[in-house]
């Protein structure tokens, strides 16, 4: 297994390089209050909705629960969360991402990222791919998921999208006869 540090230094390198072509539209790092996240990737993290509530977002790791290794408050990296796969997890100033790096063919194509709301709170999915958090007694979207990109690193679309399983949201990525490594984005914000 890689060292923590230069598994973390190997996620970051190949996140920077797609993030920096993708340019100026892509949610910039920022150290934002309302967002808390835990040690561990099972834990997760707690990121704020428009209405002033929290959503706990949770990383599932078949590999076994992984510690952070911390570069700024605001990046951390989960190395090892499935077989070649690290999640570079950002804080931004609206939400979290959660840029999933898949180093190798042997890589899953299914992420899960168990979401628990908070009472009056739904997921509904949107025709764009992604899910809206709504509050059900006013309709009112107070946060969502964005719409799943994917990328190898010859910087070709792979597609990703995502299914709901239970609370549980699923990103598929279809990563096979990419050129690796992949990177692939999940986005939540309020």
């Amino acid at each position: 297994m890689r060292h923590a540090q230069d598994g973390a230094a190997a996620a970051m390198n190949a996140a920077s390089r797609v993030l920096v072509v993708r340019g100026k539209n892509e949610p910039q790092e920022f150290e934002n209050p309302d967002v808390a996240w835990a040690t561990r990737a099972r834990e997760g993290v707690w990121a704020p909705t428009k209405d002033g509530q929290r959503i706990h977002i949770a990383i599932e790791c078949a590999a076994g629960d992984r510690a952070a290794t911390v570069l700024r408050p605001s990046l951390r990296v989960f190395v090892g969360i499935e077989v070649d796969t690290d999640i570079v997890a950002q804080t931004t100033a609206s939400g979290i991402r959660l840029v999933t790096v898949l180093h190798g063919p042997e890589a899953p194509a299914e992420f899960r990222f168990p979401v628990t709301l908070s009472d009056g709170l739904v997921l509904e999915t949107m025709p764009s791919g992604g899910f809206d958090v709504v509050h059900v007694r006013y309709g009112a979207t107070v946060g969502r998921f964005y719409t799943p990109w994917a990328c190898d690193s010859m910087f070709r679309p792979i597609n990703a999208d995502y299914r709901l399983d239970g609370s549980t949201v699923v990103m598929r990525v279809q990563h096979q006869g990419a050129i690796y490594p992949v990177v692939a984005d999940p986005l939540y914000a309020r």
